[in-house]
């Protein structure tokens, strides 16, 4: 093999490789969005079967109908990295919360099964 093709196979190389290392910080660590949800903490578990991570899920006041005939309410599913937020969360179950979450455009299993991670709860209210 000449040097020259080496030296492109090598380039190409790179370049491939930098390329699937910028897709996947983009679609793993990015940080694509990040806000509040308000509502009332339905629950919070502890599961998996390699990886345990804390997921939960939040009921937003509102209804919406997906489909025709049918009334539904708004749902927030989120994961938590954070043990000491995931063990005050499970103390807040039945409670109104406002949580910040951080959302990202891929799942990773160490990190939940969902693209929305909460980091922090900005506010605890005893339901009415």
């Amino acid at each position: 093999m000449s040097p020259k093709i080496k030296k492109i196979l090598g380039i190409t190389s790179l370049v491939i490789v930098a390329i699937f290392g910028i897709w996947f910080y983009i679609n793993y660590y990015f940080v694509f969005g990040e806000g509040v949800k308000a509502g009332e903490l339905n629950y919070l578990v502890h599961k998996g079967y390699v990886f345990k991570t804390y997921e939960g899920k939040m009921i937003q006041s509102g209804l919406r109908s997906q489909t025709p005939g049918t009334v539904q309410s708004y749902e927030f599913a989120f994961s938590v990295n954070d043990k000491q937020i995931a063990d005050s969360l499970m103390r807040c179950s039945g409670k109104e919360l406002e949580l910040h979450y951080k959302e990202y455009l891929g799942v990773l299993p160490w990190r939940g099964v969902s693209k929305y991670v909460v980091d922090e709860i900005i506010s605890v209210k005893e339901r009415r």
